[in-house]
């Protein structure tokens, strides 16, 4: 079988390897679709991801769907044929923040296609790929397997809007309109948003928000005027820019809220706190997801929300560099996937 495996910044590589052998409980995929994410491209292109730097080769691809082509002694939840989503979290289920309900803080987390751990966690954007039985999703109807594959981009979207709190009636701000940015607009739509405004500095991504169901596109870079006051309840910052982030605050109302979800420049960044302070602004974090991940799979299984209009293109695995450079560029995609055979 192919995969797809990075070594190095700018060192990607399609190499062949056996497929895997499958044990109790565990479930052979072969691989539908993979999104490429923005943390594969940091890992791609700088050889890094925030702090979590590439010290062995490591295959990406934590956002897929794909096929059951083979089933474990005891597995009940899925079977052979199925579609399924696949959930590339594997928390211990054991430690204090798994049984509070909170289980993107795991401790013991392993988390596919990352090098947040040594040995790294690896992906899945390889043919075939063996899962746990819990983290397979099987899906029915005519959803196609593209569409299933954004069961986690999705799942990161409404978890930030969870994170915000009660949205319905609120002025809601989305700084970044790439997949998470238009996948934040359609959550905070179905949470009830009375007005979402979107912005970005590039065109392309703005029209794909307002095809997401955005009322305002803004250039951040051109129209200043139009983020230089307070006026929303609730910001979110998902494109990992210092300068959106203190847009988010410069525009929060008093006692607003501001879900950072985004990664920030791993290098420490100046921040005057004074107006979180004088203006009773909530700032908090949004990780990942837990049991957004359900939700995300059932939105999608019956296209109570929509991704096909995000899908830029599909390659086969063994062109996995093209679609890698296809991601980066933003004016032409905003969400590239790699297919399996």
């Amino acid at each position: 079988m192919l995969a797809c495996t990075i070594h190095a910044k700018e060192d990607l590589r399609v190499e062949t390897a056996d497929i895997p052998v499958v044990g109790p409980g565990e479930v052979l995929v072969r691989l539908g679709a993979g999104g490429i994410c923005g943390s594969d491209l940091h890992y791609y292109f700088e050889g890094r991801n925030g702090s979590f730097v590439i010290r062995e080769p490591l295959i990406p691809g934590h956002e897929a769907s794909g096929v059951v082509a083979l089933v474990g002694a005891g597995v009940a939840r899925v079977k052979e044929g199925d579609k399924i989503a696949v959930s590339p979290s594997h928390a211990c289920g054991r430690c204090a923040y798994c049984r509070e309900g909170r289980e993107q803080l795991c401790a013991n987390m392993k988390f596919l296609g990352s090098a947040s751990r040594f040995p790294h966690v690896q992906g899945m954007f390889q043919e075939y790929f063996v899962m746990g039985e819990r983290q397979c999703y099987p899906v029915s109807g005519d959803v196609s397997l593209g569409e299933i594959a954004f069961a986690e981009p999705l799942a990161v979207a409404l978890h930030a809007i969870h994170r915000g709190g009660d949205l319905l009636g609120k002025s809601v701000l989305i700084t970044g309109a790439g997949t998470i940015g238009c996948l934040t607009v359609m959550a905070a739509r179905l949470a009830g948003a009375a007005k979402v405004t979107v912005s970005d500095i590039l065109d392309r991504p703005l029209a794909q928000a307002r095809d997401a169901g955005a009322d305002r596109a803004i250039r951040a870079d051109r129209e200043p005027d139009a983020l230089a006051s307070p006026q929303f309840d609730v910001a979110f910052e998902v494109s990992g820019s210092f300068a959106a982030l203190k847009t988010c605050v410069a525009t929060a109302k008093k006692g607003a809220r501001i879900v950072q979800v985004g990664t920030l420049p791993h290098e420490p960044l100046p921040f005057v706190v004074n107006e979180l302070m004088a203006k009773e602004l909530d700032l908090c974090g949004a990780f990942r997801w837990g049991i957004e991940f359900d939700w995300a799979v059932d939105y999608l299984s019956t296209r109570r929300i929509d991704v096909r209009p995000l899908i830029s293109g599909q390659f086969p695995l063994r062109d996995a560099v093209k679609a890698f450079e296809l991601a980066k560029d933003k004016t032409r995609s905003t969400k590239v996937q790699v297919v399996g055979a």
